[in-house]
């Protein structure tokens, strides 16, 4: 862009038109390199004189510095949108353009108005290809943006970026690596903790019959120490995120966004795992769930910006479960719709975020010791002992104990303030590498001095960063402390030892025989879980394992058997011996290796129950005292039947004492122990109790509680696999006799009351004694000779079905 100008002082821009015409200089030119224009004058509008060129010229884009004004025509027109929208609250482009277009719009917004033209200034570095030369189209030295979209997605690819040196002005050299990590460490871990929840709702209405819907406004706080430390960590986060984000500091934002992915899943979620899945009683169960669901809803507002696919696509299945009442914006169709989640103070604690993060550390540590020794997780240990100079840490810690004793599958917790108790003493070893290469000469001489180093003066060294050695100031990275034991203390071959400067941990790493078998058991629920998944199967999904050790009789199969009751109660799956049945319907096998045998495992469809392995009725229910009128009746009330389907609330139980008991139109009060049951009591929390129902209304005593049902029964098996129209599950449990000393089945009753507990009236049933369906009853056979007993069903298949 040439500039003429006169002694006058009196400058103007020349533009390309201008010359080529000759409008002001008289003479058309058809070159405007400068041998064709030096030599053109033109007349000064200042009055005497004429302009002529000066040797420098502006460069070409100087004019993008006027884009504020002129994108609105100012000051011809508009004035006032402009005095409001200006400056610019940011404004954003690369780190070239620090001496192109930052620079220009600098220049004459201060020349015009004395102030720079924008509030904030957002620089990004520049994408490189992966050895670190420009991308080129010629070179073709980057991968396919295509290809690296439909191989991990837009949103993989957006949080790489974002989460680079790119948005703090650093060059980035690109790797497909990287946006595949991003994709197996923060979004896979953030979907399954999503599909967790999901699971886990879907089951608590299938198995309980809770209806989940969060309602933020009326949703009550948890007592649970981890569900208020997720709480208080999302009000803190998104407490940081707004004031950040007011700030234009992306670059602290989404780092910490990721970071909040790790502990929602690898904290939260696998610490409350038991209660999540019901394992504590469907109220706790309750308050894990609506703290995952606050924490996750939460999580996708905020990441929203950021990844626009995943978030959505979460928000239209967990908007189900969202109270309808609870929604304040006219428009909730798309996440994208919503504001940001507002901060909750009075869920902030700092003091559980701090012992979180305690427990977290010794956790770590002991990790970290466990990986130095090849201890895996699986092996339970007897002792970790944790030393720290703050008695309030170690408070904090206690009260996170059981999660410390989970996480690391140790015994017992010690907690101490005196290391010199366990004989520990520091010592430290140069690194050769920096230090040689620092101290050239004198190395040898330090070298000697840092092996002298007592261990109080390395405890100092952690707490300030530096020490003073032979007159050379030593700092973190020239040295490695290590945690040693005073031979006499005993200790040296017990524990191992680990640190970060705050806590000591130590770890009893003695071996104990029990705790190796314990270890094998779990290695065998390991492999369970892999064949599981393998199969394709959901925890819901109901399936029995059976299992054989080759050769027979080693170590690894007295394991399972002492065992057997811890793996059927983590994976909540009949463990059973070789054979499997004939009638079985199989969905996967495998054979590995373990401890030296072969271990032969085998997951059928549905839950075999044998006659041994039932103790009670397969269903829930209740034994009933009855009082209406003068008339007193005993029975049993099955509050399920088949297992985990037509669960009853009170007005079905009424329903049903009603027909059971004959008690017409009278309505009954039912009482566990004094308490009155009300429509809010879960009746399957009541399983094995003795329930006292009258239509007084006065309350009756207690009813003494029975260990057993007061009606003999038998559990029914569905043998072979579910018909069509078989809606229901495959275990159930029938009464042989109801109310006590009423209603006795006989042999066509027992086939007509199973058919109608797994839903199959009109179809033809035979009933086994064994599991092979070798047995079958025979007709004549005595009612009472069956109690307890389990009973196998086979539906006899129709002509068209055969």
């Amino acid at each position: 862009m040439p500039v003429e100008e006169t002694s006058k002082m009196c400058k103007r821009n020349i533009y390309r038109a201008e010359y080529l015409d000759g409008e002001l200089t008289g003479v058309k030119v058809a070159d405007l390199h400068r041998e064709s224009i030096d030599s053109l004058t033109i007349p000064s509008r200042c009055g005497k004189g004429v302009l002529r060129r000066v040797t420098e010229v502006f460069d070409c884009w100087f004019e993008s510095g006027s884009m504020p004004y002129a994108q609105v025509h100012y000051p011809f027109e508009n004035k006032k949108e402009f005095e409001e929208s200006f400056p610019a609250d940011f404004i954003a482009e690369g780190i070239d353009q620090t001496r192109g277009w930052f620079y220009t719009l600098l220049v004459l917004s201060t020349a015009l108005f004395g102030k720079p033209p924008f509030k904030n200034v957002i620089v990004n570095g520049l994408v490189l290809a992966s050895d670190g030369q420009k991308m080129s189209k010629r070179k073709k030295n980057y991968p396919d943006p295509a290809l690296i979209v439909q191989n991990y997605g837009a949103d993989a690819l957006r949080l790489y970026l974002i989460n680079s040196p790119v948005v703090r002005a650093e060059n980035l050299r690109f790797k497909e690596e990287g946006v595949r990590d991003i994709l197996k460490d923060v979004f896979l871990p953030w979907y399954n903790a999503y599909r967790f929840l999901v699971q886990n709702v879907q089951r608590l209405q299938k198995e309980d019959g809770v209806q989940f819907l969060y309602n933020e406004n009326t949703a009550k706080q948890s007592d649970n120490i981890m569900d208020k430390w997720i709480q208080s960590f999302t009000q803190s986060l998104i407490q940081f995120f707004k004031a950040e984000m007011d700030a234009y500091r992306l670059y602290t934002v989404v780092p910490r966004l990721v970071k909040f992915v790790d502990m929602l899943t690898n904290w939260y979620v696998r610490t409350n795992r038991r209660r999540l899945k019901g394992e504590s009683g469907t109220e706790d169960c309750l308050w894990a769930l609506e703290t995952l669901f606050s924490v996750l809803f939460s999580m996708c507002r905020l990441m929203a910006p950021f990844t626009p696919f995943i978030t959505e696509m979460m928000y239209q299945n967990l908007c189900h479960l969202i109270d309808p009442a609870s929604v304040e914006e006219k428009d909730a169709s798309s996440i994208h719709y919503l504001m940001l989640p507002q901060v909750r103070e009075s869920l902030i604690d700092k003091r559980i975020e701090c012992a979180v993060s305690q427990m977290q550390s010794v956790i770590e540590l002991g990790r970290v010791i466990r990986d130095r020794k090849t201890l895996p997780v699986k092996y339970p240990l007897k002792e970790v002992v944790v030393i720290h100079q703050d008695p309030e840490a170690l408070k904090d810690i206690q009260s996170l104990q059981k999660y410390i004793l989970e996480e690391l599958n140790v015994r017992q917790l010690t907690l101490s303030t005196d290391k010199d108790k366990y004989g520990i003493r520091l010592r430290a070893e140069p690194d050769h590498m920096v230090l040689g290469k620092r101290l050239k000469g004198a190395f040898k001489a330090v070298t000697a001095a840092i092996k002298e180093l007592t261990s109080e003066q390395l405890e100092a060294f952690q707490k300030t960063g530096s020490i003073m050695v032979n007159e050379h100031e030593l700092h973190e990275e020239d040295l490695r402390l290590m945690y040693t034991f005073d031979q006499s203390s005993g200790s040296a071959a017990q524990y191992e030892a680990h640190s970060d400067a705050q806590v000591l941990v130590l770890l009893d790493v003695t071996p104990d025989q029990s705790m190796v078998d314990e270890g094998v058991a779990r290695e065998v629920i390991n492999r369970i879980q892999k064949l599981r998944k393998k199969g394709h199967l959901v925890p819901s999904d109901e399936i029995s394992v059976y299992y054989r050790c080759q050769p027979e009789g080693e170590y690894l199969a007295s394991v399972i058997q002492a065992h057997t009751d811890f793996i059927l109660g983590t994976t909540k799956a009949p463990l059973l011996p070789y054979p499997v049945p004939k009638s079985a319907s199989m969905i996967i096998a495998e054979t590995t290796q373990l401890k030296g045998s072969d271990l032969e495992l085998t997951i059928v469809k549905g839950s075999s129950v044998h006659q041994a392995s039932l103790n009670g009725p397969a269903c829930a229910y209740v034994n009933a005292r009855v009082k209406v009128g003068n008339r007193e009746l005993e029975g049993v009330i099955l509050l399920e039947n088949p297992k985990g389907d037509n669960r009853l609330d009170l007005d079905r139980l009424q329903t049903v004492c009603s027909s059971v008991f004959g008690t017409n139109n009278s309505r009954l009060r039912f009482f566990n122990g004094g308490t009155e049951l009300t429509s809010k009591t879960d009746l399957l929390a009541l399983n094995g109790k003795t329930l006292a129902a009258t239509s007084d209304p006065s309350s009756p005593g207690p009813a003494p509680n029975a260990n057993t049902p007061l009606c003999p029964y038998v559990n029914l098996v569905l043998s072979n696999a579910q018909p069509a129209e078989c809606q229901a599950g495959e275990v159930g449990t029938l009464l042989l006799v109801n109310p006590v000393g009423h209603n006795t089945l006989n042999h066509p009753g027992l086939l007509s009351e199973t058919a109608k507990v797994f839903g199959l009236r009109g179809r033809r049933l035979k009933l086994y004694l064994d599991q092979d369906l070798t047995e079958e009853l025979a007709a004549d056979s005595s009612v009472k000779s069956l109690d307890t007993k389990t009973l196998f069903v086979r539906v006899v298949p129709t002509t068209a079905e055969a």
